[in-house]
Parts: structure tokens; sequence; C-alpha cells
């Protein structure tokens, strides 16, 4: 498809480059008034996921997946789950393994291309009954919802999905973290999934080093030294990297997809843009605002930001006009 013009323009004056807009409203931004109804999902492996919905009763559901080490409380999976619910939709915002705030029991957690979760969230959906599924994921849950669409045939109530600040190309991203200002994003996620590989040693026995895990500095040797000794299916690093990027499963995808990439995204490279995918489509569409940072797209004056403005125009003008 097209290459979307942005609508989104101006961001609050104090929001100075990518960086400001990135990490104020992760560190300071909260969501009062929505109410969640947490359900416990036992998995087959033995392992669980903690699901949190709002109810509505009504036939259209929107499953929201929450960015590395987020959650279903993160400010930018609470504020669509208000937004969205106040218009009717009935809402799963599902918790990665480990993420909803109880360690989950397996030595794995989660990672980008483990789609087996997400599928088995979609179909804990779409065994109530509901007539039209939406998909809206952030970051790393956006890249996990694109590789689950372009992996499979989706069931014929998934009507659409949209992307935000979706690393595609998983590689790049990790590459990108490492220069400059962009390494405080590394360290602040290498640190805490360091402390729960710590955390998780102590109840389970773990096929890795604690000393090792201990030095690690970046995504590689991290994904080196626990990644792959839990996930022994992957060869190494690089196949790892290979396999689980969601870019490659884009010209599969069979319903409409917005992906919405800030071009100022300091997580993101030029391979994360697909461009090429896009105007090669006729259901990828993909929007690269000039501002916005890693989801964040603040709105001057606004309680919602432009993500939920973006979404709810490509769902009633795309997704629901099909």
């Amino acid at each position: 498809m097209p290459i979307i013009n942005s609508k989104y323009h101006r961001r609050p004056w104090y929001f100075f480059n990518g960086h400001f807009e990135t990490i104020i409203p992760s560190l300071f931004y909260e969501v009062d008034g929505i109410a969640y109804e947490r359900e416990r999902m036992e998995l087959p492996d033995g392992d669980f996921l903690d699901l949190d919905w709002v109810r509505n009763e009504n036939k259209r559901l929107i499953v929201l997946s929450h960015g590395l080490e987020g959650s279903a409380d993160r400010h930018y999976i609470k504020r669509p789950a208000q937004f969205f619910s106040d218009q009717g939709w009935d809402i799963l915002a599902w918790n990665n393994r480990s993420c909803s705030g109880e360690m989950n029991r397996l030595p794995r957690f989660y990672h980008h291309g483990a789609t087996e979760d997400i599928a088995a969230v979609i179909d804990r959906g779409l065994s109530e009954g509901y007539e039209e599924v939406v998909l809206m994921g952030y970051s790393m849950g956006a890249g996990m919802q694109q590789k689950y669409l372009g992996e499979r045939d989706p069931d014929e109530r998934i009507k659409g999905a949209i992307s935000f600040s979706v690393p595609c190309n998983v590689q790049n991203s990790a590459e990108m973290l490492k220069i400059g200002a962009n390494r405080i994003y590394e360290n602040r996620f290498i640190s805490k999934l360091k402390q729960k590989i710590i955390e998780k040693s102590e109840q389970v026995d773990l096929p890795v080093d604690i000393e090792v895990i201990q030095k690690v500095k970046n995504f590689r040797e991290f994904d080196e030294a626990f990644t792959l000794k839990v996930h022994p299916e992957y060869k190494d690093a690089n196949d790892f990297y290979t396999r689980i990027t969601s870019d490659q499963f884009l010209p599969n995808i069979k319903v409409p997809l917005l992906i919405v990439n800030a071009l100022n995204d300091p997580m993101l490279g030029d391979p994360c843009y697909p461009l090429n995918i896009a105007e090669n489509s006729n259901n990828i569409y993909l929007e690269m605002p000039k501002k916005g940072g890693h989801v964040g797209f603040t709105m001057p004056g606004s309680k919602w930001s432009y993500m939920e403005f973006a979404a709810d125009e490509f769902i009633k003008e795309v997704i629901l006009s099909q």
C-alpha cells in the first residue's frame, strides 16, 4: 500500500528530541480509571500467562501486546485499554511470562519470536465468541503479532492489526541500542533481565552460568548466555535473530496491518522501516512520523497519545471497512 502521510506533527515543546519523547512518558505517565479482571491461563507446557480483561459484553475485542519488560499495567497499554473500552470494545491485555508481577514456572521467559504464547492468548479470546478481533502491539509485542500473522492463515474473525514502534528487524534494533546515548535503554533492559534470572535461579535449576549472566553488557551477550541456553532449537545468536525477526513475515500477512514507526525512534535503524515491503503489499500500511520517539507520540494538552487516534482511524476507515 502507499506510504501514509502522518498527521502527527506537534509534540510538547519540552520534548526536545526522540530521547525525551521516549523517556518522559515511560518514567512519569500513569493512567487511572481502568479496572482489569485478571485470569490465569494455564499453558500446555506447564507454565502460565496472566490475562487482564475489560469486558463490556460486546462482540468486538482488542488484544493488546506489551513491549520488552513491559506489562498490561504500563501506561501505553492501559491508555488504549481505556480509550477503546470507552467505545464499547472488550479488551484483552496479556502479560508475557514473568511480566505480570509473579515469576513464571519454567526456566524460559519470552522473546520476540515466541509466537506460541500470543497464539494461545488469541485463541483464548476467540473462544469467547467475538465476531471482530483487532490486534494491537507495541515494540516487541508488535513484532510478535506481525510474526504470528505472517506464519499462518489467521482466523477470519481477526480483522486486522496495528503496530507501534516495532523493531521489524531485531538484529538492527539490537545494534542501534549499542550506539551512544541509546545505551541507556539497553542498560536498563539488561539490568532488569539479569535481576529476573537471578531471582529465577533461586526457584528452578537453570542451564546457565550466573556469573557469566552478571557480566553481560548487551543483548547479543545476553542471548548467548541465557536465551540460547533455554532455547536450544537455535544454533547461535545469528540463527536466533534471523529466525525471529518479523520483517520477513510481513509479505505473508493477509489482513490490513498499520505500522507506525517514528523516524527519530532511538531504537530503530533503517531496516526497521520496511518501505519496499509496504509499497509492494496490499495489506501493509506504513506511517513514519518525523517525531514521536519510541512508544511516545505525546500530544500537548491531551490525556491520549497520537497512537490511540491513529489506531481508531485505521480501525474505522480500513480494518472494519473491508
